[in-house]
């Protein structure tokens, strides 16, 4: 049973920083692209970051520059680092997987396979 489960979520003030991971477990594809996504009370699921197995990694352009997506194969685990974070940062974020490359689609929730749970992330000013 293919299993992701996020961590890290907390409440800070503005400027701070957090470090989201995202444990996967359960499957095994041979080449896989892996996001963080982020949905705000009455709010579409966002594409925030995506990174490919082949180290391809795409940014939504509200956190360039201040997110850095990345993962370690060998913890199958996938991380979120998250600085000068601002109240709009405010959601709860979720980690998703699919098989194959990143390119284009990255951002498209109805493209990915498996999901966690999520984490909230709260932003006060």
């Amino acid at each position: 049973q293919a299993q992701l489960m996020e961590s890290g979520g907390a409440s800070v003030q503005a400027g701070g920083s957090l470090r989201l991971s995202c444990a996967a477990s359960g499957y095994k594809f041979s080449s896989d692209c892996r996001g963080w996504f982020r949905q705000a009370p009455g709010q579409e699921r966002e594409g925030v970051a995506g990174i490919g197995q082949d180290g391809t990694i795409m940014y939504a352009d509200s956190v360039k520059g201040r997110f850095t997506i990345s993962r370690d194969n060998t913890k199958n685990t996938l991380y979120l680092q998250m600085n000068s974070l601002n109240p709009e940062d405010t959601a709860m974020y979720y980690c998703a997987a699919r098989a194959g490359l990143c390119y284009g689609s990255w951002s498209i929730p109805e493209r990915y396979t498996y999901w966690g749970q999520g984490t909230q992330v709260t932003v006060s000013s």
